[in-house]
């Protein structure tokens, strides 16, 4: 990796997208940390830390790199289009306008999908950030006052510096991905949770030695079977049917049909732990907070009821994830169009249950896989004290070894286009 990046540094065009990039991201840092008017940064941090942080909001500050618990301009982060995304994505699937404008409407089409999904990341944006200042309001009480000033101007302040910053979030990743290195929204995550390692270093410093080395070692065996199941996939065979065109000879070759065992990738974790932590969030909203048995032992994050809820929903938004990502039928069809088959199945029918069979087979490993790095943070901080400090998830690994590795192959295949010579050479 170290080496691909000392290469693409001594060309001047990936040097000068690879400045613009941390460019980017710098001026992203910055808004990170510009407070939001009218709130009392100091007493939300610590309300956020002894109340919120097992809850769904701890997700979402992990995501914007802590700016969540400081009410920052960029408090909402990337969460906003993220989930305008998702659901573009879902209704492009339900909805027969918006599917046919994304498979046949071509690039104009695909223009007008980006558009509605930047309309739709405007309003969610304007709804967070009326929810996230109706919380700062409901939580100051007598003894303690969040929002420092109450009344109409100071609420329609906080709302649309939240609204504003999250369009600017989107604007700066979609900056990212035309004019730097990678996908943009993927480096703003990258960077949000990569800000936490010095934090993080800090606690293991604190932790008696044995304890920190147990970490290491379980980070480096982490990070090397993420990166090994990354680049997993089966491999199914195809074969295309020779063709005689006049006087010329089409197809008859072998070729194959990958399909990645993380297929996925992090959005079922991501779904799962927005759904299992809506509980503890509904108790913080409610009051209910440490003490309660239901909050402790049963909604809290590290508790094994919630393991196992959590393992439960991995399971079903893999396979949720897995029949949108993939069409048997679409599959088949298509192949028998181009006359290619599977050796040893018919075109069609067949073809198409084998396809399935061998779909919803790396479904499971890919979901134990998911599960594993998941609930490994929460086993391993239930076992041996100290870990749970460090406040990392398996969530954080997977995204950051990810973008890692597919910033790593963006940059190789620039450099390749660049190297490469023609039969004229």
């Amino acid at each position: 990796m170290f080496k691909t990046l000392r290469n693409a540094w001594q060309i001047p065009e990936l040097r000068k997208k690879l400045l613009f990039t941390l460019l980017i991201l710098l001026l992203y840092r910055i808004g990170n940390v510009i407070p939001v008017p009218y709130i009392d940064v100091q007493t939300l941090s610590n309300y956020f830390e002894s109340t919120l942080s097992n809850t769904i909001l701890g997700l979402y500050n992990a995501m914007s790199g802590s700016a969540f618990s400081r009410a920052t301009a960029f408090a909402l982060g990337i969460q906003p289009y993220i989930n305008a995304s998702i659901i573009i994505q879902l209704l492009t699937i339900a909805i027969p306008a918006l599917e046919r404008l994304a498979k046949d409407g071509g690039e104009e089409g695909k223009k007008k999908i980006e558009r509605i999904t930047r309309y739709t990341t405007v309003g969610l944006g304007l709804l967070m950030g009326w929810a996230y200042y109706m919380m700062l309001r409901n939580y100051s009480s007598s003894s303690f006052s969040i929002i420092t000033k109450d009344g109409f101007l100071p609420a329609v302040t906080i709302i649309l510096a939240f609204t504003a910053g999250s369009a600017i979030v989107m604007w700066l990743g979609e900056q990212i991905t035309e004019f730097g290195i990678g996908n943009g929204i993927s480096m703003i995550l990258f960077a949000n949770i990569i800000s936490g390692i010095p934090a993080m270093v800090g606690t293991m410093v604190s932790m008696t030695w044995w304890v920190s080395l147990i970490v290491v070692v379980a980070m480096v065996a982490l990070v090397l079977f993420i990166v090994f199941i990354n680049d997993a996939e089966r491999r199914i065979p195809i074969q295309y049917a020779k063709r005689v065109v006049g006087r010329k000879v089409y197809g008859g070759q072998n070729t194959n049909l990958p399909i990645k065992v993380s297929m996925s990738g992090v959005m079922p974790i991501i779904f799962a732990s927005s759904i299992c932590s809506l509980p503890a969030t509904i108790c913080a909203f409610m009051g209910v907070s440490q003490g309660n048995w239901w909050y402790d032992h049963v909604w809290s994050s590290t508790s094994w009821t919630y393991a196992v809820v959590y393992f439960l929903m991995i399971f079903f938004f893999s396979w949720f994830y897995s029949t949108i990502q993939y069409d048997p039928v679409e599959i088949s069809n298509n192949l028998k169009k181009n006359g290619g088959f599977i050796p040893g199945f018919r075109p069609g029918k067949p073809t198409a249950d084998f396809i399935k069979k061998v779909i919803n087979k790396i479904v499971v490993f890919g979901a134990v896989y998911l599960a594993i790095v998941a609930l490994l943070p929460i086993v391993a901080g239930n076992l041996v004290d100290g870990i749970r400090n460090l406040s990392i998830g398996g969530t954080s690994v997977i995204i950051v070894v990810g973008v890692a590795l597919e910033t790593v192959k963006a940059l190789e295949a620039q450099m390749l286009m660049r190297h490469y010579k023609g039969f004229l050479d």
